[in-house]
């Protein structure tokens, strides 16, 4: 009966001191602030930009994006708001290497000519946004999209 008991303390003893770092580590981790993402904003999040810098870039997409809906006809303006209520709060679909699905303009069926604006409306907007930049911030922003275009174009070697 005292071996019994005797046995059920050591066990009771090693239980506790092997949980009592679970238990302090839990702690930390509950104390510690919960870190909320920053909006993305694409390459330009790494390029330092000063609050102005963001202010006029968001205006320039703003102008961009009121340009582009004003493009498309009634029909597929509403497809757009279908598309978009839809989309919220769905997680991102995985899609097969090299496939993207068709979101935003791209699901519309646009005109060649629509298609032709909505070109000439981003380069404008490209144009825009690479005004407002430093020369430095310019060669960042050149530099990761080649190397953006490479990850694109080298074969997918895991196959």
């Amino acid at each position: 009966m005292k071996l019994k008991s005797l046995s059920l303390i050591a066990a009771a003893i090693a239980l506790s001191l092997s949980a009592t770092p679970f238990v302090v580590n839990a702690q930390k981790i509950s104390q510690t602030p919960t870190q909320v993402k920053p909006a993305r904003n694409g390459p330009f999040e790494r390029l330092g930009l000063s609050d102005e810098q963001k202010t006029k870039i968001q205006e320039i997409r703003r102008n961009s994006k009121a340009q582009m809906e004003g493009i498309l006809t009634p029909e597929q303006k509403q497809q757009l708001q279908a598309a978009k209520q839809a989309r919220q709060g769905q997680p991102r679909q995985q899609t097969p290497q090299g496939q993207r699905p068709k979101r935003g303009f791209a699901s519309l069926n646009l005109t060649e000519e629509q298609k032709t604006k909505m070109r000439e409306i981003r380069e404008s907007e490209k144009n825009q946004i690479q005004a407002i930049l430093t020369p430095e911030q310019q060669q960042q922003l050149k530099q990761f999209q080649d190397n953006m275009r490479s990850r694109r174009q080298r074969p997918n070697s895991s196959n």
